[in-house]
């Protein structure tokens, strides 16, 4: 069988792409401005890319089309498939048809923090020797790949809120049918394809109507809005952990403990990752794995072991005594965690360079919380984007942390060339490929220094 992927670069659908070769399927696929991690692990596993959406560039011989949601109407491959009354599927839908439905999901869901709670459950139980599938929207530095099938009933998935397809617009975790479900916070997001919080609400209402009696329901109580989801209706057992919440069933604190508050039980988290948030993160994937039968003396040993996931405060260089970071975060909650985190493990100042790329970021949804969000950072850079739909520059005026706006990326690079000192940090936040910043960045700096 052959089958082509439109949006294959995808964090989602290249996991598509890897189970797909897996399964003896010939794969090919096509993408726009593709970038690393995705596209360097689709090469590696001998996929072929195209480069564009041309329909000249289709295969006359693929037996299904998977489409990413990232499609739309006028997109010229997807027009020749409806033209021509081709076979086509959304990649959720194809996933659980050929991949979950024999298997007991654990499904990780929430607003941030999935990436990182998957990728870690996916290591426990594969230090356990449980030997999971698993699809992570991320390359976690434990595995190969961000997705592989497994050979025991359990599959581990990062659960997206996000819309299946443009024929789809459920859901994508609607999908998965899981036993095991996390729910690891809940806030407005992706404002291009829900109008409100109460919208994501219902999408997660529907996904608890379709969690097993049998199954188990772990949430963070701390998040007033998974409570108004599971006030709306769960026919499931619910076990709960929080950092505040102080009638959670497991509590952690700042001091990466732990504590099971029936059995009166204090456990220590050993972790790489700094931050309540990963704490949290952690615990999620404690309590998940203790569900499909790992202790957590057990999972709290993996642990010990796990290295982080690629573009989650991932160390990319240190050069001169200068620190250089890749992290994902684009949501104002995201940023302001990962910056605080950052800055009480920096010895000189932080500097945040951020890229305003999400859809939801560019129409301002959340212009009022920024100036807050980087408050950690000693200096923030950011080049001019004519796409965003709120005044930057104002915010920059009133904000306590030194914002600056660059007319481009050259001129971001070269300030922090002749700018910072050892002991420094550079975290450069993007959920995209931000035209390659990390490279040049890094490269400037080797020149910066052997110019010295």
């Amino acid at each position: 069988m052959k089958i082509y992927i439109l949006g294959i670069c995808g964090t989602f659908m290249a996991g598509i792409a890897l189970l797909a070769r897996e399964l003896d399927i010939e794969v090919a696929g096509s993408d726009a401005h593709v970038y690393p991690p995705m596209s360097t692990q689709l090469s590696d596993a001998g996929i072929a890319l195209q480069d564009g959406y041309t329909a000249q560039s289709l295969p006359d011989d693929i037996d299904l089309f998977i489409i990413g949601n990232a499609i739309s109407r006028g997109n010229p491959q997807f027009e020749y498939i409806l033209d021509n009354n081709l076979r086509y599927i959304s990649g959720p839908q194809w996933l659980y048809e050929n991949v979950l439905k024999d298997r007991w999901v654990i499904a990780l869901a929430g607003t941030h923090g999935k990436t990182t709670s998957s990728s870690m459950l996916a290591w426990i139980l594969q230090h356990s020797g449980l030997n999971p599938g698993y699809l992570i929207g991320g390359v976690s530095n434990n595995f190969s790949q961000s997705a592989h099938l497994g050979e025991s009933p359990f599959f581990v998935i990062e659960a997206d809120e996000y819309d299946t397809a443009l024929f789809d617009k459920r859901s994508k975790f609607v999908h998965y049918h899981p036993r095991t479900l996390v729910l690891n916070n809940l806030e407005f997001d992706h404002a291009d394809i829900f109008d409100d919080l109460a919208a994501i609400q219902r999408q997660f209402h529907h996904l608890l109507r379709i969690i097993p009696s049998n199954g188990l329901v772990i949430h963070n109580s701390d998040s007033k809005a998974l409570d108004e989801v599971l006030s709306m209706g769960c026919w499931t057992e619910c076990l709960s952990f929080a950092a505040e919440d102080s009638k959670s069933d497991f509590r952690v604190d700042d001091d990466n403990n732990l504590y099971d508050q029936k059995q009166d039980k204090t456990y220590h988290l050993e972790l790489a990752q700094c931050g309540l948030f990963n704490t949290m993160n952690a615990a999620a994937a404690v309590l998940a794995a203790r569900h499909a039968g790992v202790p957590v003396q057990t999972s709290i040993e993996a642990l010990k072991q796990y290295s982080g996931v690629k573009r989650r405060q991932e160390i990319i260089a240190e050069i001169d005594g200068v620190r250089i970071i890749d992290d994902f975060a684009h949501h104002p909650t995201a940023i302001e965690l990962t910056l605080k985190a950052l800055k009480a493990g920096t010895a000189g100042r932080l500097y945040a360079v951020i890229e305003l790329r999400s859809n939801t970021m560019k129409m301002g949804v959340h212009a009022d919380r920024f100036a807050a969000s980087i408050a950690s950072a000693d200096e923030v850079l950011i080049c001019e984007n004519k796409a965003l739909q709120w005044d930057l520059h104002a915010i920059a005026q009133t904000a306590s942390t030194l914002l600056m706006i660059k007319p481009d990326i050259d001129q971001v690079i070269d300030y922090l060339v002749k700018n910072t000192e050892p002991g420094d940090q550079i975290v450069i936040m993007s959920n995209g490929g931000f035209d390659n910043i990390h490279q040049r960045l890094i490269n400037a700096m080797q020149s910066r220094l052997m110019n010295e």
